[in-house]
């Protein structure tokens, strides 16, 4: 059975994030990076749309969520994401990682990382 994943490199949006008075009143960067598994066995060979997972799609669906979000915690960020990413049937397998860049002064930037496995 072959597997497929597909990830999403640097997806780059604006969003509301954080607890601190500027941050709830300014748009900050977050990058996301996020990885889905499924059954890719029949589209490997019938070459036929209908057998893959849209990624474009799921896209589409997490820009939405995010750039219309306000959010305090990373954690819930990503725990939305993760959910989204998570709601094909087909889906055995998700991890999402998301940098807000510059939050802390000497650091590129600060990331958290949630996983979801489906149940056998």
């Amino acid at each position: 059975m072959r597997n497929a994943i597909i990830t999403v490199t640097n997806l780059r949006l604006r969003t509301y994030i954080g607890f601190n008075e500027e941050e709830r009143e300014k748009k900050q960067d977050v990058v996301i990076n996020f990885e889905i598994h499924y059954p890719g066995e029949k589209a490997c060979i019938d070459d036929n749309v209908e057998d893959a997972l849209n990624y474009k799609v799921v896209t589409k669906e997490i820009i939405d969520h995010v750039e219309q979000g306000r959010f305090l915690l990373l954690e819930k960020l990503v725990a939305d994401v993760l959910e989204i990413t998570c709601r094909h049937p087909w889906v055995t397998f998700s991890k999402v990682t998301i940098d807000k860049p510059h939050a802390l002064r000497f650091a590129d930037s600060v990331s958290l990382s949630l996983s979801w496995c489906k149940a056998d």
